[in-house]
């Protein structure tokens, strides 16, 4: 277990993001807790349940606790409370007070004297616990009954599968090298099978070998005692799922952007359940998304092609990633990967969390971590039909998946993380795709290249597009980027926003949805900051900051003060600035 740092001493506790105030403020406003905050009024004794919250905010993502704030009384300070009483049975219950504590692997934490209202309260900053050191639990309670995550203002018991996830996320995994009962040598196909020998017939993994019984054993299709291996039949077998039911790829194609209910007469416009060994099934699901997904036209010198609205490389990655990183655990074969497809988005989704010290921050570091390692090594030698390789093992998948959908200007993937549960959303913006191309066919009658159309929606996207972003998202040079913005601002496409960097000219520019929605809520006479446009919108503060941005380029808005000021605040200006 990682060593654990002291408390933090009082009073020296200094988070700008702890406003106190704001964030009593903001909780008043909600009439209730949240996934950030826990509220107690406690009086002169810590509450039994704040233990349950330790836990929750130390398996999750860290938290604030309150003490000495009443929320029945719509976050008052409590009459009675004692400050430091309820701080001593704090650190006294952590286990820093001399004693075992009442929560098994404590999370780090720091502590704060505060007031509201002038009134004293207690602040407790919890730490989200490292990798392998989760899951933080009540102790009297055991690991099972006592290990919380946290859910919006609730504190919900983890899940047998979440547990072990937490337990086994730093231990090497031997799920893909078990025998699987009653599969046979027959039952894989002499076609892979011989395929792969031969790929590896120089190679030392075969060095002394003479017969095939002892190749399969060599490559790890088979255990040394003939047993077929779970990674030898996902890899090498002619129907897996005749032994493991569960392990397929379910694609899902659904008519609106959230999942149909129960009961509704239409629940999919498509359905494939993809089966066989996994370059089958990689390859069956990346057809059956793709035919469901929109395509559009890009010029290429003298000539056209047709693109996917999410390219297809960025699929496959996706949906590889899935299968070859997923939990195969006993506890986890009876859940299939799933791809669900919809107007606006494909949402790839694997059973099994984070492995091997990866989070969600050091993805795309380029390090290849796999629990499934027998696996890797098997995928990356089998070809698919068209004689690609499903999974390369360098740690470049995400890498890739991020140009890609960048280079399209598209945005990153986004994923989302549970700890049983990795999800990654690849935006395909449905039917915006139809309208973006109209958009740039209406900007120039020549035809543009892939390159002005990835700049071009950049700038519509972010409200800004330059060199350095070019270069780096596009894998040109400097000069070539330059170059190309230039040209686009000398049709009047583009205009100069200083330093190679260019904002979209106003007569070309349509107001996106977002920015529409921005200038809804602002007017001439009142003020708003970007929380309180965020808290309207109900959108983060980063999320518009280049809506923002783009609106003060395009002249619709006028900021109240310099971007570094902290009470700088936004109004729309009077007239339409299209109107000239």
């Amino acid at each position: 277990m990682a060593e654990r740092s002291p408390f933090g001493q009082l009073g020296l506790w200094e988070d700008d993001h702890d406003d106190l105030g704001a964030i009593v403020a903001r909780l008043r406003r909600r009439g209730r807790d949240d996934e950030q905050v826990e509220v107690k009024a406690c009086g002169r004794e810590l509450s039994k349940d704040v233990w349950d919250s330790v836990s929750a905010f130390a398996n999750t993502h860290g938290g604030l606790l309150v003490r000495g704030l009443s929320e029945d009384g719509g976050f008052t300070p409590a009459a009675g409370f004692a400050p430091e009483r309820v701080l001593d049975q704090f650190v006294t219950g952590i286990g820093d007070g001399g004693s075992p504590g009442r929560v098994s692997n404590p999370p780090n934490y720091a502590l704060a004297h505060d007031e509201v209202d002038g009134s004293p309260v207690l602040r407790v900053r919890i730490d989200e616990n490292a990798v392998g050191t989760k899951p933080c639990f009540v102790t009297a309670k055991g690991v099972n009954g006592g290990s919380f995550k946290r859910i919006g203002d609730k504190d919900v018991r983890l899940t047998p599968l979440e547990i072990y996830e937490f337990q086994n996320a730093l231990l090497p995994s031997t799920a893909d090298r078990d025998p699987i009962p009653e599969a046979e040598v027959s039952d894989l196909s002499s076609d892979i099978v011989e395929r792969l020998v031969a790929r590896r017939a120089k190679s030392k993994a075969l060095r002394g070998t003479s017969t095939d019984a002892e190749r399969m054993a060599r490559l790890n299709l088979t255990a040394p005692n003939g047993a077929v291996r779970l990674a030898g039949l996902l890899a090498t077998g002619l129907y897996p799922q005749q032994f493991l039911p569960r392990l397929y790829i379910d694609v899902a194609v659904h008519p609106a952007n959230e999942k149909s209910q129960p009961g509704r007469t239409l629940r999919f416009v498509d359905r494939v359940r993809c089966e066989g060994p996994l370059t089958e099934m990689i390859d069956e699901a990346v057809d059956a998304t793709a035919r469901n997904l929109r395509t559009y036209s890009v010029v290429e010198g003298a000539g056209r092609r047709d693109q996917l609205e999410i390219p297809r490389e960025v699929l496959r990655e996706a949906i590889a990633n899935a299968v070859v990183h997923r939990e195969y655990h006993e506890l986890f074969r009876g859940e299939p990967v799933t791809v669900d497809v919809y107007p606006d988005r494909v949402v790839v989704a694997n059973p099994g969390g984070l492995w091997g010290g990866k989070t969600e921050e050091n993805l795309d570091d380029g390090t290849s971590r796999c629990r499934n390692q027998t696996l890797m090594q098997l995928l990356s030698e089998v070809p698919s039909r068209d004689d690609t390789f499903s999974v390369e093992g360098q740690g470049g998948g995400i890498k890739l998946m991020i140009h890609e959908m960048e280079a399209h200007a598209m945005g990153r993937p986004r994923f989302r993380i549970q700890p049983d549960r990795v999800a990654v959303e690849l935006a395909c913006h449905g039917a915006e795709v139809p309208a973006q191309r109209d958009w740039l066919r209406s900007l120039s009658a020549r035809g543009l290249t892939a390159h002005e159309d990835a700049a071009l929606l950049m700038a519509r996207r972010e409200g800004l597009v330059s060199a350095v972003t070019l270069r780096r998202e596009l894998r040109i040079d400097s000069d070539e980027a330059r170059e190309l913005l230039s040209g686009l601002a000398g049709e009047g496409l583009l205009r100069s926003a200083g330093q190679d960097r260019y904002i979209l000219s106003i007569g070309g520019q349509d107001l996106r949805p977002n920015e529409s929605a921005v200038l809804q809520q602002l007017s001439p006479d009142v003020d708003l900051s970007i929380h309180e446009l965020a808290e309207k919108l109900e959108k983060s503060a980063n999320t518009l900051r280049p809506v923002l941005r783009s609106l003060i380029d395009a002249g619709w808005v006028e900021p109240t003060a310099s971007p570094q000021s902290r009470n700088r605040k936004y109004r729309r200006v009077e007239r339409d600035p299209r109107s000239g």
